[in-house]
């Protein structure tokens, strides 16, 4: 498959799907827009793009796929200036935003003027950010979920997912309600979640200033999410508005459940209550890429002695495992282990604990 390819938003996602792109149609043009010209030019100069533009209807109006890797709002913004360029007829246009019905609705003037727009939200990413944070095996065995318009065929779709073809994604076809629910109970309420946690936290730190070092342990792991871009979370907050207000509502009335439980000392009801959590967590795939992005940890039980630390990330280094984060734990309630290794994959996880078992006795554990 040869053409030409526009990538609006020169971030992680559009970064890495550029890769995955030239990496599958080496033949055709990666060209580049973004509105930080900096980054822009880091794309060219990395070779994430063949071309950089500045003008975005002279680069839309080449391209046969366009892809709108942008925060969801600017995403909208976009959508509403390709109505006024002559793209050409058969150019497949897609986003890769995290909420879908909106960006759907607002899609009806593309579809209107017969363009073909496909909605699309790889459900991977990265802790890092930028496009320096690209690379081309961020969204394997990732779900791809793809919402099409009303006048998208089967034969638009196939050939959406044959430009594709190079993310090794799982993808997917869903109404964009149901997305937007799915996504909004797995992925934005979490994150709401996680904040909410962290602002009780900080409150009460005013009282007990010892929380901050207290929480360096498994509260900061179980709120990293919180952590996420704020402008980004703030735009897909208002964008699935509606579907979080009913989510909420229900947890409310969750935690009413639970308050009832504690106040009425019904040790049997809140025993079941953690059981039944933990049977459907541990259920749960645990290779499947989800909606927010894996942490593949590893617990060391190291001795406490100088140079340990360095002894652990030689035997890595020796074997050319590379690492995320390395951090020591102060408080291990409920975890396993003083050292914390953080992979990218789990394949590095699996090398790393082959190459620990081989080289030590210490205890290991999988977080």
């Amino acid at each position: 498959m040869e053409g030409t390819v526009l990538v609006v938003g020169m971030g992680l996602i559009g970064g890495s799907l550029a890769l995955c792109i030239k990496g599958e149609h080496p033949n055709s043009k990666i060209i580049g827009h973004d509105i930080n010209h900096k980054e822009l030019r880091l794309a060219k100069t990395m070779g994430v793009i063949d071309e950089m533009s500045i003008s975005l209807q002279h680069a839309a109006e080449q391209a046969d796929l366009i892809i709108i890797s942008t925060p969801v709002f600017q995403t909208e913004n976009i959508v509403k200036q390709l109505q006024g360029f002559t793209l050409k007829k058969d150019a497949i246009i897609t986003d890769t935003g995290s909420t879908k019905e909106q960006i759907m609705n607002a899609s009806s003037i593309l579809t209107e003027k017969g363009l073909f727009f496909i909605g699309g939200h790889p459900m991977a990413g990265s802790h890092k950010s930028g496009v320096t944070a690209s690379k081309q095996i961020l969204f394997e065995n990732a779900f791809y979920l793809l919402t099409p318009s009303n006048n998208a065929s089967e034969e638009n779709v196939n050939a959406l997912m044959n430009w594709l073809k190079g993310t090794k994604a799982k993808f997917i076809l869903v109404d964009p309600r149901e997305h937007d629910e799915i996504t909004g109970t797995i992925s934005h309420f979490p994150h709401i979640i996680a904040a909410s946690l962290v602002h009780q936290a900080k409150e009460s730190s005013e009282e007990h200033p010892y929380i901050r070092r207290l929480a360096a342990g498994g509260f900061r792991d179980i709120t990293r999410i919180a952590s996420s871009n704020p402008t980004m979370w703030k735009d897909i907050t208002i964008q699935n508005r509606s579907v979080l207000l009913n989510i909420l509502g229900q947890w409310k009335v969750e935690m009413e459940k639970v308050i009832s439980m504690i106040e009425d000392n019904n040790t049997h009801k809140i025993f079941e209550y953690f059981s039944e959590a933990k049977r459907f967590r541990d259920d749960l795939p645990i290779l499947s890429k989800g909606a927010i992005p894996s942490f593949y940890d590893l617990f060391v039980d190291v001795p406490d002695y100088p140079g340990v630390i360095s002894e652990v990330t030689a035997y890595l280094a020796q074997e050319k495992i590379s690492l995320t984060n390395i951090r020591i734990l102060e408080t291990r309630e409920d975890l396993y282990g003083v050292l914390v290794i953080s992979f990218q994959t789990f394949e590095d996880r699996e090398q790393a604990i082959e190459c620990l078992k081989t080289n030590t006795n210490y205890e290991l554990f999988l977080g």
